[in-house]
């Protein structure tokens, strides 16, 4: 019997080159970049059979009830702190100084932002309603809608030209720091030994998620299982980074309330 075909948007990285088939299921992986625009079609459409997806837009995914289930396969895992950012020359000189500033993120729901935004206010006592947020994007949920806290920006602004120009203080980039710019916390690399060492685990940014109605055939399961054993994670081990994300995003009001790693899994 010829293994069964599954559409798979999965992102381009060293573990992910040479994914191997099984004999139950093989990948047939569509083209996108950068990995996070599938997120949004694989939420509202269910377009792929298996997608990577942030654990962030997976948790508020799970909150609303849409047929998704995770797997325990990381495909990116990283401290946050050198992805926010301010003007070098700001008057800035660290997370607390962040309280009533404005500061700019692509979405509210983005998981960057999610672990930063805890991070702020587990560490440094800076609430997410003590920013005054911008976004440029909508939620990859569609029926989420930002904290009255938070403003979108006017079409299309740009968040690196408004940093400059002085209608942001900070912003959350990807990990390619702008000219001209300079990180918030003044070592970024002992911000995130300062994490590890609160939290025992390196923060998880996206996992691997599957149409549930597959997750519900053994084959195919145990055919992905092969598929991605490079990335598999066992699921407690997982367990305190997906009780903590669940416990920021209830927080920050991405969900209405914590998801447990047992509902998580369920």
């Amino acid at each position: 019997m010829s293994p069964r075909l599954l559409t798979a948007a999965i992102g381009a990285y060293p573990h992910t080159a040479d994914l191997p088939g099984s004999d139950a299921v093989r990948l047939d992986r569509v083209a996108v970049s950068p990995i996070n625009m599938a997120f949004a079609p694989m939420v509202r459409e269910r377009r792929f059979d298996v997608s990577e997806m942030a654990i962030a837009t997976f948790l508020m995914a799970k909150a609303a009830g849409i047929p998704i289930t995770l797997l325990p396969v990381v495909m990116a895992a990283r401290y946050q702190e050198g992805a926010l950012v301010c003007p070098q020359d700001s008057p800035i000189r660290g997370p607390a100084d962040l309280k009533g500033k404005r500061v700019g993120v692509r979405a509210y729901s983005q998981t960057t932002g999610m672990w930063l935004r805890g991070v702020l206010a587990d560490s440094h006592g800076v609430p997410p309603d003590s920013i005054a947020w911008t976004t440029f994007e909508d939620a990859h949920v569609p029926t989420f809608r930002d904290p009255p806290f938070v403003t979108r920006a006017a079409p299309g602004s740009d968040i690196a030209t408004m940093l400059r120009g002085g209608a942001l203080d900070a912003a959350i980039f990807g990990f390619e720091v702008p000219a001209g710019m300079r990180t918030v916390f003044p070592d970024p690399a002992q911000a995130g030994r300062d994490f590890q060492a609160r939290y025992g685990f390196k923060p998880v940014n996206h996992l691997v998620v599957v149409k549930s109605e597959l997750a519900r055939d053994a084959a195919v399961m145990d055919g992905l299982r092969q598929v991605f054993a490079a990335s598999l994670t066992p699921r407690e081990a997982l367990a305190p980074a997906i009780a903590l994300a669940g416990r920021f995003c209830a927080e920050q009001g991405l969900v209405a309330q914590p998801l447990t790693p047992e509902e998580v899994w369920s």
